[in-house]
């Protein structure tokens, strides 16, 4: 199982982006970086999510990522 990071934004960009996905039937994994940074006791910068899906599935992701961020 070998994941690749096909996006990554904020929770308010990030949820719209795995709808798309899911509805394509992929199933996005979600890394979510600030909670896990709460969890640890300290803060997070950057991209707060991000969406891992399947090597395999990635160039179709990106794709339809692509065209719903235009």
């Amino acid at each position: 199982m070998a994941l690749v990071k096909v996006y990554s934004g904020s929770e308010i960009e990030v949820a719209p982006v795995k709808a798309v996905l899911e509805e394509a039937d992929i199933n996005p994994v979600v890394k979510n970086n600030v909670q896990s940074a709460t969890l640890a006791g300290f803060g997070s910068f950057g991209q707060a999510m991000e969406l891992y899906v399947e090597a395999y599935e990635a160039d179709k992701a990106k794709t339809l990522i692509t065209n719903y961020t235009k």
